[in-house]
């Protein structure tokens, strides 16, 4: 049985684009682990305080361009901060169903790849039709990601992307060796309780 790792993610952020490629690149090594990565959308501004829609420009934008080249993820940056609200509450709504994964990979390519603006609701619809879902996003899904970011911000997390090792969050995106040894040393961990 493969152990779950909750990967927290903001549809908005390059870095974390570039963290959901480099993953996906990664898999073999997850399998090898027995790690299953169990992705969770949060809204960064509420965890920060940053604004919807402002300009992403000076250190911040060449960091996460920085970021993206280091690790040969090629993006198209979006100019200001996206409102990612509407695609992480169908996200959640998608939880565990066989469109989740298809809902993520269509989002990120349409940001990163295609400079769409999921803040839009017409651009979520097209989005949504493009994969065939139906799309229903209501107040109880946007009030689920407000409760999940809460908790999470709560719990110590200061940003995403993060990975949650039980309850201690690897912040960020490290290189292919530092990600597996760090989750080896927490699978470890794991089976060091279990063995007492």
């Amino acid at each position: 049985m493969a152990t779950v790792i909750s990967a927290h993610y903001d549809f908005a952020s390059t870095i974390c684009y570039v963290t959901h490629r480099c993953l996906g690149r990664w898999q073999a090594d997850l399998d090898e682990l027995g790690v299953a990565l169990e992705w969770r959308p949060l809204d960064l501004v509420r965890i920060t305080g940053w604004a919807r829609g402002v300009e992403v420009e000076g250190v911040r934008r060449e960091n996460a361009l920085r970021v993206a080249q280091e690790f040969d993820v090629e993006v198209h940056m979006p100019a200001r901060w996206l409102d990612s609200r509407s695609a992480h509450a169908i996200a959640l709504s998608l939880a565990g169903t066989p469109k989740e994964e298809a809902w993520r990979e269509r989002v990120w390519s349409a940001v990163f790849e295609e400079g769409r603006d999921i803040g839009e609701t017409a651009e979520i619809e097209r989005l949504a039709a493009d994969i065939g879902l139906r799309l229903d996003v209501d107040a109880g899904h946007l009030a689920a990601l407000d409760r999940a970011t809460i908790a999470a911000g709560e719990a110590g997390l200061t940003g995403v992307p993060a990975l949650d090792l039980g309850g201690w969050f690897l912040p960020g995106l490290q290189d292919r060796q530092t990600m597996r040894l760090v989750i080896e040393r927490y699978l470890r961990r794991i089976a060091a309780r279990a063995a007492t």
